[in-house]
């Protein structure tokens, strides 16, 4: 493996008094897609949040490009957000007011970037380019998670966290999903972790990890 794009290190969260997940340690290289996967309950999305910096880790450290998250600044972690990490929510989390188009640009208006033409590959290159002008309420579940793939990439983050993107999918469409992802994380020479509970969308994935309550293994 090349040097880590994406370091983790001794990454531990609680509840309360209930520990959720201690230990987790692992790397993502630039292009590699890994998927996580875990039994319910084990913290999987509390993980992608602690790596975003959504969410406090109580112990460990989080690196990207060799440069520890800035926790402790809430404006430079938004800014560091922005500029550094894609999102695909199990949800979507489209915006409902906006078009197709201008969902997908929203990330590089964030960022003070008009960039229409960009925003037109991304709808092409995930085969969305016919909805562009649509209100995403007359779009499906598979169109919407399209949505949220070329949003997610579209101001070309070095990392992609996606959180069960395939959570509304069968195994056939599932496989699809990841594919489409990862063609497009690996084509923008980014890292990808993918949490799933779908077995055929893992085994598109360059490795699988498992997520346990004492860290992570190898599968």
């Amino acid at each position: 493996m090349t040097a880590a794009l994406l370091s983790v290190q001794g990454l531990a969260k609680r509840f309360g008094d209930e520990p959720v997940f201690r230990d987790v340690s692992f790397e993502l290289a630039v292009g590699e897609v890994v998927a996580v996967l875990g039994e319910s309950g084990v913290g999987k999305s509390t993980l992608l949040n602690c790596i975003a910096g959504l969410d406090t880790a109580d112990a460990g450290q989080v690196r990207l490009k060799g440069q520890a998250l800035p926790l402790h600044d809430e404006t430079a972690l938004a800014h560091w957000r922005r500029a550094n990490l894609g999102f695909v929510f199990q949800a979507f989390h489209v915006l409902p007011h906006l078009s197709v188009a201008d969902n997908v640009g929203l990330p590089l208006l964030l960022l003070g970037r008009n960039d229409e033409a960009r925003v037109q590959a991304l709808l092409r290159a995930v085969g969305i380019e016919a909805l562009a002008a649509r209100a995403p309420r007359t779009l499906s579940g598979g169109q919407l998670q399209r949505v949220a793939i070329a949003r997610a990439l579209v101001h070309a983050p070095p990392l992609v966290l996606a959180d069960e993107p395939t959570g509304n999918h069968d195994p056939g469409n599932a496989e699809r999903v990841i594919t489409l992802l990862a063609q497009q994380v690996r084509a923008q020479g980014a890292a990808c972790l993918v949490v799933t509970h779908s077995a055929a969308a893992a085994a598109r994935a360059d490795r699988v990890l498992r997520l346990t309550a004492q860290g992570i293994e190898a599968t």
